[in-house]
C-alpha cells in the first residue's frame, strides 16, 4: 500500500515538473517568436499565439503524451536553433547616445581610441554631439576604478569600469544597450535580441556628469578606487580594446541576464586571468562594490556603508562641473585600498584581476 502510495506520488510529482518545464518552453519559444526579425507585428503575434495554443491542445488532445512530448522538444529545438541564427546589426537608425562604434588603432604601446564620447549637454536630451580621437600611452596606465550608478534602489547599478594613466588621463568604458530611434527599453525584450550591445568609450565628463546633472530625476553615483599591478590592469583594458574592435567589425546582442554590464565586465576579467566568480551580488548588480569589498578590492580600513558614503560623488560633481580637470578633481580625497598585506592583495587579485602592487611600476 505504501510502495503504491509512494510511486503514485512520485509519479504526479514526475508529471506536475514536467508540466512546469514545457509550459516555461512554450511561453519562451512565443516571445521569441513574438520578438523576432519575422515581418509584421500581427503575424508573429499569430504565430505565438498558434505556438501556445497547438501546444495546449497536444497534450490534451492527442493520447500519446510520450510521442506528444517528443515532437515538442523538436519543434522547441527548431525554434532555438532559427532564433541563434537571427544577426545582430552595426547599421540602424540609432538613438544618438549610441550612434557611434568607437575603435581603436594600435602601434605598439601607443594605443588611439577613435570617437571617444564627450557630448555637450543643456538637457539630457539637447546636446551637442560631440567626439574626439586620442592617443595613450600604455606605458602610462596604472589604475581602474569602479562606478556604480543607481537609479532604482540598491540592488539594480549600472557598472562602469575608468582607466587612469598617472592620475592625467582617464578614459571610461560603459557597456549599455543600443536603442534605436524612439526604442524603449524593456527587461522582457532585453531577453530576446531586440538590443545590440554597445562599449561607449567616453570622456567622464560626459559619461557621470549626464547621470548627476542632466538626467531627471538625477541618478546616484559612486567611484570606488582600485589600484593594482599595471601589467594585469593593462591586459585588461587591452581586452576591452580588442573587444570594441571586434564588435566594430561585428555586432553582438545585449541579454538582460547573461550579456549586460556587469557579466561582460566578468567575461573580460576571466579573458586576462581573473578568477571572478557568479555570485549573486554580482547577478544584481548593486551589490558588486558591497562584493568587491568583501574579497578586499577596496579599501576596507574602514567600514563599507562609510566607505560608499565617501565614494559618492554627486555633489563634487556639481561643484566641478564642465572643468577640464573634472577626473583629477573628482577623485581627491577619495579613499584608496590599503596596500597593507598579501592576503589582500590577493583577493583583489581573485575578484577584479588587478594584482596587488606595493609601488607603480
Amino acid at each position: 500500500m505504501m510502495k503504491t502510495m509512494s510511486k503514485r506520488m512520485t509519479r504526479y510529482f514526475g508529471v506536475g515538473a514536467l508540466s512546469v518545464i514545457v509550459s516555461l518552453m512554450t511561453i519562451w519559444a512565443a516571445l521569441a517568436i513574438y520578438y523576432s526579425n519575422l515581418p509584421g507585428e500581427y503575424s508573429r503575434l499569430g504565430l505565438a499565439t498558434l505556438m501556445v495554443l497547438a501546444s495546449l491542445a497536444a497534450f490534451i488532445f492527442l493520447p500519446r503524451r510520450r510521442r506528444t512530448l517528443v515532437w515538442f522538444l523538436v519543434v522547441f529545438a527548431g525554434i532555438v536553433v532559427w532564433w541563434t541564427t537571427i544577426p545582430a546589426s552595426n547599421t540602424r537608425h540609432w538613438e544618438r547616445e549610441v550612434g557611434r562604434e568607437p575603435y581603436a588603432t594600435i602601434e605598439g604601446n601607443s594605443i588611439t581610441i577613435h570617437d571617444i564620447r564627450d557630448f555637450r549637454y543643456r538637457t539630457e536630451k539637447d546636446f551637442d554631439a560631440v567626439y574626439y580621437d586620442k592617443t595613450f600611452d600604455l606605458t602610462k596606465l596604472d589604475s581602474a576604478d569602479l562606478i556604480a550608478v543607481y537609479w532604482m534602489g540598491d540592488a539594480i547599478a549600472h557598472i562602469m569600469i575608468t582607466f587612469g594613466f598617472q592620475g592625467k588621463d582617464f578614459i571610461t568604458f560603459s557597456i549599455e544597450t543600443r536603442k534605436e530611434q524612439g526604442e524603449e527599453y524593456s527587461t522582457i525584450k532585453g531577453f530576446f535580441k531586440q538590443y545590440e550591445l554597445i562599449y561607449v568609450v567616453g570622456d567622464e565628463r560626459d559619461l557621470i556628469r549626464v547621470r548627476t546633472d542632466y538626467r531627471k530625476p538625477q541618478e546616484d553615483v559612486y567611484l570606488y578606487r582600485l589600484r593594482g599591478g599595471p601589467k594585469r590592469v593593462r591586459e585588461v583594458f587591452m581586452a576591452y580594446i580588442r573587444q570594441i574592435n571586434a564588435m566594430k567589425q561585428k555586432a553582438e546582442w545585449y541579454n538582460t541576464l547573461t550579456t549586460n554590464c556587469t557579466t561582460s565586465i566578468i567575461g573580460l576579467m576571466r579573458i586576462t586571468g581573473g578568477r571572478v566568480g557568479y555570485d549573486w551580488k554580482v547577478l544584481l548588480s548593486g551589490y558588486t562594490p558591497l562584493y568587491a569589498y568583501e574579497f578586499g578590492a577596496l579599501d576596507t580600513r574602514i567600514p563599507f556603508e562609510e566607505l560608499r558614503r565617501r565614494s559618492y560623488i554627486n555633489p563634487r560633481a556639481h561643484a566641478i562641473g564642465n572643468d577640464p580637470e573634472f577626473s583629477r578633481k573628482i577623485r581627491e580625497g577619495l579613499p584608496l585600498m590599503d596596500r597593507t598585506g598579501r592576503q589582500q592583495a590577493e583577493e583583489v587579485s581573485r575578484v577584479l584581476g588587478l594584482p596587488y602592487a606595493t609601488k607603480v611600476q
